[in-house]
């Protein structure tokens, strides 16, 4: 069978097939053995080094007066006391506004905005299509939608599936072709200008909307004339194929519902994720040409659209909020190797972003009150700024001390761990909250350099990401 021909049987077989189920792709299976033996590893490794810790606690004191006799000891006791306080402060400060958070209910279909969704494309093959699917099958006035995709110049048959799309959604869906890879940030511009909506709705190609997301996502500019942009609710849909997405979907789930609930309230959520996200058109329009010619270090900006677009509508004085309730599904990196490419280019945006929102923040943008979203920068500072020195002590601790850093680390792992632990398990399911305590120990021995690099690479392009596997 030839390459097209085979091409063509899977298009065939899939017209065929059901609409992607939301319902089937969330749920959560029971825990296999496997997971019980991870979990009873994890656990026993963290918990015999909580007890190695009290053991050495002479250990710790002794050290403790060594250092603390020395300038730079006290500067690190110091230091150190600070930021645990400022923390602790924080997540207080977090923990107060997340308590306050309701996300706003839908809006009756007359209230309801005309959208543009538009769907950037590139190397998606049939997840696209499935994207397209689950955006026509969502509750809201059909005459109120417009559906734009734009193929970046893919280099497999994405665009097949986008004019197998078209065939079964009509004029409902309108394609269009990039002549070659320009970038998500040139596929969003185009369909940022051909879109005739009031509201536009951003989609990633890999993701899988709730059949009420897009009413619950849109229903804040309805109710807050300042509201500028909205966040949706991101959460994993490949969680069920390997560990790496199982882990990211108990992490996302606190970082979105817990984190960005608690900037909600700020009117200053940091970031609106590029899976999910909606933009009032006036808000889009007074900034889309400075968005896309954005440059950093004399070099044109081509990754973190989604934080850009952000810090550049806050800027406008106007409110970014967070939607609990408008949930959206992505494909998550199942491979160490794609995983801290996205992390890295995560980074990058962050430390780029940072230094965007530090020229704005400490001005007088908004009328409202701008001492939540400064703290919310700090937090974000304090990552970036302590991201060598911490990497400095951290080797400097394993080559002199090695047993007393291992146990206290994870001993530390433990106990902060426990607090999106708790937010899982109480949102949603116990057994799959125990996944975190994983991911932390993953994140701390395998990503710590993520932050340091990204900050020395600053000014790389390259989505890293969206390759095909190279032929060998």
């Amino acid at each position: 069978m030839t390459k097209s021909s085979a091409m063509d049987t899977d298009l065939n077989s899939a017209q065929t097939s059901p609409r992607p189920s939301f319902s089937k792709l969330f749920s959560i299976k029971s825990l296999s053995s496997r997971d019980v033996l991870i979990f009873t590893a994890t656990f026993i490794l963290l918990v015999g080094a909580l007890m190695t810790v009290i053991q050495l606690q002479p250990a710790f004191e002794q050290l403790h007066l060594e250092r603390i006799n020395t300038f730079w000891g006290r500067l690190l006791i110091y230091v150190s006391i600070g930021l645990l306080a400022f923390k602790i402060g924080f997540l207080s400060f977090i923990f107060f506004l997340r308590l306050k958070y309701h996300p706003v209910e839908s809006v009756t279909n007359e209230k309801l905005p005309v959208l543009t969704v538009i769907v950037p494309a590139y190397n998606e093959g049939q997840l696209v299509w499935k994207t397209l699917h689950s955006l026509a099958g969502s509750h809201y006035p059909e005459h109120k939608v417009q559906i734009i995709s734009i193929d970046d110049g893919s280099q497999d048959d994405t665009w097949a599936w986008m004019q197998k799309a078209k065939r079964e959604l009509g004029d409902r869906l309108s394609i269009f072709q990039q002549p070659k890879n320009r970038g998500k940030r040139h596929a969003l511009y185009r369909g940022f200008k051909l879109g005739t909506g009031d509201v536009f709705v951003t989609v990633d190609s890999d993701s899988i909307v709730k059949t009420d997301t897009l009413r619950n996502l849109v229903s804040p500019f309805m109710v807050d004339s300042k509201c500028g942009a909205v966040a949706g609710n991101v959460r994993v849909l490949n969680n069920e194929k390997a560990m790496i997405p199982r882990m990211l979907n108990v992490s996302f789930a606190f970082s979105f519902e817990f984190i960005r609930s608690a900037q909600s309230q700020l009117g200053s959520v940091l970031c609106t994720p590029g899976a999910l996200a909606a933009y009032r058109k006036e808000a889009v329009l007074n900034c889309l040409e400075d968005w896309m010619h954005q440059t950093f270090m004399g070099k044109t900006t081509d990754i973190g659209e989604d934080r850009a677009m952000t810090n550049m509508i806050l800027k406008q004085g106007m409110h970014v909020r967070f939607q609990s309730n408008a949930v959206v599904l992505t494909n998550i990196p199942e491979r160490y190797k794609n995983l801290y490419k996205m992390f890295i280019r995560w980074e990058r945006s962050n430390v780029r972003e940072n230094i965007k929102m530090s020229k704005f923040a400490f001005t007088n943008y908004r009328e409202e009150s701008k001492v939540g979203p400064r703290i919310l920068l700090l937090n974000q500072w304090i990552k970036v700024i302590f991201a060598y020195p911490f990497m400095i002590l951290m080797l400097i601790f394993i080559v002199l001390y090695p047993v007393l850093f291992i146990s206290s680390t994870l001993a530390s792992i433990l106990v902060f761990s426990s607090i999106p632990a708790l937010f899982y398990a109480k949102s949603y399911n116990v057994g799959e909250s125990l996944w975190i305590y994983c991911y932390s120990l993953f994140y701390t021995f395998s990503l710590f350099w993520i932050t340091p690099y990204a900050i020395a690479t600053a000014s790389r392009r390259g989505w890293l990401t969206r390759d095909l596997p190279k032929k060998v």
